[in-house]
């Protein structure tokens, strides 16, 4: 039981490696060309709860935990927390994470830390990195709205527009990013902006990148063609190691006969001459943590995620805002 003062235990996650985190890349993960860099460090999530009243009868927390995929491989998994806690797994975009409960008596504060080393490569789909077709392939909810994206309206005004005159999937992708890179400024001012509102961004034509790739996926989808969302966070490129402040998005779209194509239309917009390459590829300056919108953690929690990059704490089933994170990460040899 906890003692009313701040607690720190350790509970290491050892089975996770064999179990979810495989060592290897996907075997279909060929390198590519022109992004063949490789990056690999170790990164921490830490997580201090705060401000815990007395009375509280029952705590939960729910962690995002990165996941080897395609283009990044996620190994030696450590997490410290006070007490046992459980790695589970939301249904509809399998995104894993850290779930853990305590109930009362509750300290007033405690900490939780997930250490993990990943190996993220660049790559691009059209240099030697096309999946095989048929390989993960796109999900109904893939072509469907989701709460703050929908795909009537302006968006399909906006989408038939930009692809007006184009027939294959894929020029219509591109021009989709095209559109959306070019008319939307990257921009953090005034309200509204960081949700990942389509509309926001289709009336603003500005905001930051869960607000780019809102109106590039409502539009995808809109086309008929499936689009993603996915999140984690960016490593500065001139550092080899430090504190990342935030997190940075990304979406995918599915082009048939080349597979999934990841797009960055915000980091584009700001860095006009990257903007040919951000089509289809990305660099190793970033980690994936999730996938998808409007997501239902498991177990359940009382309200879904917009999207889970950060954690999500509830007391006594009511979200609770006393939540403190830093990340940050160092270089290690591959």
């Amino acid at each position: 039981m906890y003692p009313r003062k701040r607690v720190i235990g350790t509970v290491v996650c050892t089975a996770l490696a064999a179990v979810l985190l495989q060592g290897l890349w996907p075997e279909h993960a060929n390198t590519s060309s022109d992004m063949a860099e490789t990056r690999t460090f170790r990164f921490t999530y830490s997580v201090v709860i705060d401000e815990i009243p007395e009375g509280a009868e029952e705590l939960s927390v729910w962690i995002p935990v990165p996941k080897t995929d395609r283009w990044q491989v996620v190994s030696d998994l450590k997490v410290t927390a006070p007490s046992a806690y459980t790695l589970t797994q939301e249904k509809q975009h399998s995104n894993s994470m850290i779930y853990f409960p305590a109930k009362a008596p509750l300290p007033s504060e405690l900490e939780l830390r997930l250490e993990t080393v990943i190996e993220r490569r660049g790559f691009s789909v059209f240099s030697g990195d096309r999946q095989r077709p048929g390989t993960d392939k796109p999900a109904p909810h893939d072509l469907e709205p989701d709460e703050l994206v929908p795909i009537d309206g302006t968006i399909a005004e906006l989408a038939l527009d930009a692809t007006n005159g184009l027939t294959t999937q894929l020029e219509k992708a591109r021009a989709i990013y095209d559109y959306v890179t070019e008319t939307m400024s990257y921009d953090k001012s005034g309200e509204g902006w960081g949700r990942g509102d389509a509309i926001y961004a289709c009336d603003a034509r500005s905001g930051n990148c869960t607000d780019f790739h809102s109106l590039l996926i409502g539009m995808a989808r809109s086309a008929g063609i499936p689009a993603r969302f996915a999140i984690g966070f960016p490593l500065p490129c001139d550092r080899a190691e430090g504190e990342i402040p935030g997190y940075h998005c990304w979406a995918e779209m599915y082009v048939d006969d080349v597979g999934w194509v990841p797009v960055d239309a915000s980091e584009a917009s700001k860095h006009p001459e990257r903007h040919e390459h951000l089509f289809g590829g990305l660099d190793a300056n970033r980690v994936q943590f999730s996938m998808g919108r409007d997501l239902q953690l498991e177990p359940q929690a009382s309200e879904s995620m917009n999207y889970f990059v950060y954690p999500h704490v509830e007391l006594d089933g009511v979200k609770h805002s006393g939540v403190k994170t830093s990340f940050s990460f160092v270089e290690v040899e591959s």
